[in-house]
């Protein structure tokens, strides 16, 4: 593993029964870089960001992971409660469905402050200032911080996403389709303020897309995959300008004839 890389896999393999869902995959990230992993739905793109992320175990290879005392984890040997310890403070993860990370029944604030809480912070009134902070920081009215999520619009429930995630200052983020299923004017919105947190907090991101304009807007480097085997990799311009596996090819000459 580089001694600048924040997190680094090596040969990772699963399969799903006898179907392939991962072939001797290779991947690094540096510190707030921006690697976009992308291909056509059953690529492996999700389960790499499972595997990854610890969330799924490979049938083979190793996954590393450089903390801030430069000390290595390797992150399927961690222990269950270290896993998710590091999920609540250097870690984070933006699901496509932000229901999936949110707690309907628990109000904007609450949301936000139930990290802070997991991280250990319990001073309500700097709690609830934080949230409040978040909120405006995603575009969201503070005033709707004692609101509860289901009377939010599809964006906003993401940019609360967000903002529970990003309220602890993670090192990495993990990112699942974030713009998925949203409204084109809602989906650049949501972009911009992603691209925005994201330089300015310094943090480094794997994001899962199939849109390669998301791609393009958000990722330093990407990852073209197809049935598991990662097929190109490189500059996310460079390669999304000048493909040079056939398959690369083709999703770039897709996008141009929609």
């Amino acid at each position: 593993m580089n001694e600048d890389t924040l997190l680094s896999a090596r040969g990772l393999t699963l399969h799903f029964g006898k179907v392939p869902a991962l072939v001797n995959v290779d991947a690094d990230l540096w510190p707030g870089e921006v690697l976009a992993v992308v291909g056509e739905s059953g690529s492996g793109k999700t389960t790499l960001l499972n595997v990854l992320s610890g969330r799924m175990r490979a049938d083979a290879g190793v996954t590393w992971y450089r903390d801030p005392q430069s000390r290595l984890h390797d992150v399927h040997a961690m222990p269950a409660p270290a896993l998710r310890a590091l999920h609540r403070s250097d870690w984070g993860f933006v699901h496509q469905n932000p229901r999936d990370n949110l707690r309907m029944s628990v109000s904007a604030g609450g949301n936000v402050g139930e990290r802070l809480m997991a991280a250990g912070q319990r001073h309500y009134g700097n709690i609830r200032e934080a949230a409040i902070d978040w909120l405006a920081q995603v575009e969201i009215d503070p005033a709707r911080v004692d609101d509860m999520p289901r009377t939010f619009s599809g964006g906003m429930l993401q940019r609360l996403q967000i903002a529970r995630t990003l309220v602890t200052h993670p090192r990495l983020v993990f990112m699942d389709e974030p713009t998925g299923g949203l409204d084109v004017s809602v989906q650049a919105r949501l972009l911009d303020l992603i691209r925005s947190l994201v330089a300015r907090l310094n943090i480094a991101v794997v994001l899962v897309t199939h849109d390669l304009a998301v791609a393009r807007l958000l990722a330093h480097r990407i990852m073209v995959m197809q049935r598991g085997v990662v097929v190109e990799t490189g500059l996310t311009d460079k390669v999304l300008d000048d493909p040079q596996h056939e398959y690369t090819q083709l999703l770039v000459s897709s996008v141009l004839q929609a």
